[in-house]
């Protein structure tokens, strides 16, 4: 798998000294920059990045001036990074909270309400990572034992603005697609309910035998020994 072409720093800030200080056409700048070629026209027409001191990518060691004066010479060329006289080490992002905005920080507890109801598969999680709210409140909802339980009703978080369409939609396939995989794991393993008599390592008990006949082995009648006792007389 090709690495991803590496882009300036400062991209629009890049973008507006490219479109200052060369010929460059609206299509390679944004391929460099990673912009739209709309939004690189806007900037021509300083519809957009207004107030945005340009960044000389020549200075800073990004572009060469050869590579600018050849580009110039053909529309058709892409430009690309300068090889980097320093290596700098990888910078690993930290993950940040996801931000919502105050006016619409009152609409959690009914979009966390809605995904209860008609999502019961994910997650509290899978809750945190789309609306943005806290395990304590998803509790609280869950337990109705929220302060404003009454007043909470179930809203498309979508509809709130809380989130994209798209971003829920890709919320549900992965929860499904967690679900999938942990009963394929449970599957290859076997984890099945197990008979009594394995788990507690105690059999059934055997079925009652049948009483024998009392007339069985029984000593004889009193009535027929006096009876013979009496034809001997």
């Amino acid at each position: 798998m090709a690495a991803e072409p590496q882009k300036p720093l400062m991209p629009k800030a890049t973008a507006v000294w490219l479109v200052d200080n060369t010929s460059l056409t609206f299509d390679q700048i944004a391929d460099f920059c990673g912009l739209h070629p709309l939004e690189v026209k806007g900037i021509a027409d300083e519809d957009v990045a207004k107030g945005i001191k340009g960044q000389d990518p020549v200075s800073s060691g990004q572009l060469t001036r050869e590579q600018i004066e050849e580009a110039e010479k053909n529309p058709k060329m892409r430009l690309k990074m300068a090889v980097s006289k320093y290596k700098m080490p990888p910078v690993k992002v930290k993950k940040v909270p996801r931000y919502t905005p105050v006016s619409k920080r009152q609409d959690k507890p009914d979009a966390v309400y809605w995904i209860i109801r008609n999502h019961p598969e994910f997650a509290d999680a899978d809750i945190v990572k789309l609306i943005g709210t806290t395990k304590a409140t998803i509790t609280k909802i869950r337990e109705r034992s929220h302060w404003n339980a009454t007043n909470i009703k179930a809203v498309d978080p979508v509809t709130l603005g809380l989130c994209s369409q798209l971003e829920l939609d890709l919320a549900v396939t992965r929860v499904n697609a967690k679900r999938e995989r942990a009963a394929k794991r449970a599957a290859r393993k076997g984890a099945t309910l197990k008979p009594i008599s394995e788990t507690t390592g105690t059999a059934p008990a055997p079925a009652a035998e049948e009483p024998a006949n009392p007339d069985e082995g029984a000593p004889a009648d009193d009535s027929y020994n006096l009876s013979s006792e009496l034809e001997q007389d």
